[in-house]
């Protein structure tokens, strides 16, 4: 016995000729929703970021205690990718981030009335476990949304929103525990999730109503998604390469990211206001190679975009760590920003265009999990390598091993017999 998915949200169903068929101001006013959407809670994370991480000092005195959060979003990806990708390719993507952004909100609201630390870290991981399933979850919805032709000016466009929202969510933050106090960051926060899914539910139904069959044991359903997958690999070797190569390029970013504050304190000598100063020109990067991307995004090829945006990355991290004063280093920060990118549209263009959307959600939860294995390692590796031998040459040993990825990015993206490809296509279907 078959029944159809119901939408308890509503929403009109369209497919991408439907939108077509509206026109590209149709599609457009669609995307600046989303991208509203996004970038609300974009701003009201960095706001929550922010606040928790001196609530969590406050309670606790302890920086250790504050580093526990970081750790939190790489054991939720843990327990969620195995089987949230299957989740999200059987389901109606819209309705599923209104209901993420929803819980996230009550569970944020939650935590200023909390009394104890161990209440506060159990809150904040189910708040990560709604994340892990929120991101897949809207690259789905988006790459179903917008067409092809202009996947790439819009991630360009989500790359500009969400530097704008590194810059402005740690200023709204301060003005905010300046007139009140971190908790009143924490309601704002979970004002601007509720906000968030009003905007989704002015967006239309992307997902073809799903027929549901018997149901299976779950172990056996992860077992069947997870050899889809890897057959899709093994008749798509360029893509698996290629991102493949992403998933290095996240672990690294991430391992050597983790050593920046502490090279800026300990190596460079930077006051709390200095390195405040330093990472606001991180944002400038960013929002100018985010314009340029936007300007480009016609003339700008997607391999050209992986190969060099991850070199010319990797150059920027060199030459942060090779910095002895602060004007190299605001040159490095300046640079990584702005390189970074070209990566990032490059790698998502590449993705949105070359995985079959009723694959997406399971491909990215199967690489997420390897992704948080490898960050959770390699940052605790560069950690201790940073204690034993100093910050500065693993700071270096990272990003001449980042180069190498590059070199290698440039090298698989320039190969003439592409033939292992499959595009992104709608009749596929992976069920």
């Amino acid at each position: 016995m078959t029944r159809p998915q119901d939408d308890n949200l509503g929403g009109e169903f369209f497919s991408f000729n439907d939108i077509v068929k509206k026109g590209a101001g149709s599609m457009w006013k669609y995307a600046i929703l989303l991208l509203m959407s996004l970038g609300v809670s974009n701003i009201g994370g960095w706001v929550y970021l922010i606040a928790l991480n001196l609530i969590v000092l406050q309670e606790t005195g302890s920086p250790l205690a504050v580093g526990l959060l970081y750790i939190l979003a790489p054991i939720a990806a843990l327990l969620t990718n195995a089987w949230s990708g299957s989740l999200i390719d059987r389901t109606n993507t819209r309705r599923l981030m209104i209901v993420l952004d929803v819980i996230r909100a009550a569970l944020i609201i939650l935590i200023p009335l909390l009394s104890s630390i161990i209440y506060i870290y159990c809150v904040v991981l189910v708040v990560n476990l709604a994340n892990a399933i929120s991101q897949p979850a809207s690259t789905v919805y988006i790459t179903k949304l917008i067409p092809k032709e202009n996947r790439q000016r819009f991630n360009a466009l989500r790359g500009f929103i969400h530097s704008s929202g590194t810059m402005l969510g740690p200023a709204i933050a301060g003005f905010l525990f300046f007139v009140g106090s971190p908790f009143m960051a924490i309601y704002l926060n979970g004002a601007s999730l509720l906000f968030s899914a009003l905007l989704l539910l002015l967006l239309p139904v992307v997902d073809a109503p799903i027929e549901r069959t018997k149901s299976t044991r779950r172990f056996e359903q992860i077992q069947a998604d997870i050899k889809t997958v890897v057959s899709y690999c093994k008749r798509s070797v360029y893509v698996f390469y290629v991102y493949g190569l992403f998933v290095l390029v996240t672990v690294f970013m991430t391992a050597i990211d983790s050593l920046e504050a502490s090279f800026a304190k300990i190596e460079l000598l930077l006051t709390d206001a200095e390195y405040g100063f330093l990472l606001s020109f991180f944002g400038v990067g960013i929002i100018v190679g985010s314009l340029i991307n936007v300007r480009f995004a016609k003339s700008l090829k997607v391999e050209t975009l992986i190969g060099y945006g991850t070199v010319m990355t990797a150059v920027a991290y060199v030459t942060l760590y090779v910095a002895t004063d602060q004007v190299v280093a605001i040159i490095g920060v300046t640079l990584i920003g702005f390189f970074v990118t070209f990566l990032n549209t490059g790698y998502l263009t590449f993705y949105q265009n070359a995985v079959p959307t009723s694959l997406m959600g399971r491909f990215m939860s199967l690489f997420g999990l390897v992704e948080a294995l490898a960050i959770i390692f390699f940052t605790v590796v560069f950690g201790i390598m940073a204690n034993v031998i100093g910050i500065r040459p693993v700071g270096l040993v990272g990003s001449v091993l980042f180069f190498i990825v590059g070199i290698a990015a440039i090298r698989v993206t320039k190969r003439k017999n592409r033939h292992s490809v499959v595009r992104n296509d709608e009749s596929m279907d992976y069920e």
